[in-house]
């Protein structure tokens, strides 16, 4: 999956900028300030339908426009030759309602035009992956069976309006009968939705446990541990729901099932997560989100984008290199943001093109 054309409007500071990538490391340098995040953050928006940075409305949206306009054009599956299947996408957003096209066509649900361009970002919050609470953490194994799991995303959708349904009625104070029947569909929704992140997440602890071993082999990482939201080795989800009845009602919400699922990471010499130093944790959520971008590979048989932003505050020079080693590695093509050409690019790698970011506009580097 190589980028080959991106277009924004409005943007932050951008008015009107366009770049046109290469495959392989795309290097993209300015000052503080300067917009190189909103690059990447752009790419996000498109693979995620938010900005990392927080909410389309709260600042993505350039001051005094109505909305931004981001454009990706991109090849999927290039073979030999360099010929690939050509893909493009647009969004029009205003902060609060959004239109989508993808190859020529309108798209009515977000998550279709999601699925179409797959990017994995590290980037200054990411250490939350590992250290912060666990919607990030959900959402990071759902993203990745979202795209390599083709019923994933139906299975999650059927247990989110069951569960939608049960609290509305807890709310309420519906009889038992009523709760009964919304029982037993997130029971049938949520059993079948635990095991494919069971299975998923055992596939990422391998790739995952390698990866760290690679980049920073002090950490030790061993294992990631599915918490499912329930006490899953002792009750199937439809009694654990029954149990819990009583206390939802008091509560008036779902208290038990997989959306309070959460994972850990676990080590060989650090106690857990929060013995973890901000350094560590970055590593270990780098190690988690690249062993993504492996999975899907091997389950896509193509790679998906990869953002690294602000790659030289983030890590020292010496986890840059082994990075940026892993990854020249791979046939993925990558984007980094920085505020100077890392060492490792001077040194032993040449991206395959640099980009420089100031007063508005973006400059090819020669």
């Amino acid at each position: 999956m190589h980028i080959v054309r991106v277009a924004l409007n409005h943007v932050r500071r951008f008015d009107s900028v366009e770049f046109s990538p290469l495959p392989g490391i795309n290097l993209i340098t300015g000052a503080n300030g300067a917009g190189k995040t909103s690059l990447l953050e752009a790419l996000h928006l498109m693979a995620y339908g938010r900005s990392f940075r927080g909410r389309v409305r709260d600042g993505l949206v350039q001051k005094g426009a109505e909305n931004l306009d981001v454009f990706v054009e991109w090849q999927e599956q290039p073979g030999g030759d360099g010929s690939g299947v050509n893909r493009k996408a647009g969004m029009r957003h205003s902060g609060h309602a959004w239109k989508g096209r993808l190859d020529g066509e309108d798209v009515p649900q977000l998550g279709t035009l999601c699925a179409a361009l797959a990017v994995v970002t590290f980037e200054p919050g990411s250490h939350a992956l590992v250290s912060g609470g666990s919607e990030p953490r959900r959402r990071f194994i759902d993203w990745g069976l979202f795209h390599v799991e083709p019923d994933f995303l139906p299975l999650w959708r059927r247990y989110t309006r069951a569960l939608k349904q049960r609290n509305a009625l807890l709310k309420a104070g519906a009889p038992g009968k009523q709760l009964d029947a919304w029982d037993w569909e997130l029971a049938e929704a949520g059993t079948p939705l635990t095991s494919r992140r069971q299975q998923y997440l055992e596939r990422l602890q391998e790739r995952a446990v390698a990866i760290a071993a690679e980049l920073a082999p002090g950490l030790e990482l061993q294992t990631l541990e599915l918490q499912p939201g329930w006490r899953r080795h002792e009750m199937p989800l439809a009694d654990a729901l029954l149990l819990a009845r009583d206390r939802d009602r008091t509560a008036g919400y779902t208290s038990v099932g997989p959306h309070r699922a959460d994972w850990s990471v676990g080590f060989a010499q650090i106690p857990g997560r929060d013995a973890l130093s901000r350094g560590q944790a970055k590593l270990t959520a780098l190690a988690c989100l690249l062993a993504q971008a492996d999975d899907y590979a091997a389950q896509r048989g193509e790679w998906p984008v990869i953002a690294l932003d602000d790659l030289g505050s983030e890590l020292d020079r010496n986890h840059q290199q082994r990075v940026l080693q892993h990854l020249g590695a791979t046939p993925a093509q990558v984007f980094i943001t920085a505020t100077e050409i890392p060492a490792a690019l001077q040194e032993q790698l040449r991206p395959a093109a640099m980009f420089h970011v100031e007063h508005g506009a973006v400059l090819v580097v020669n």
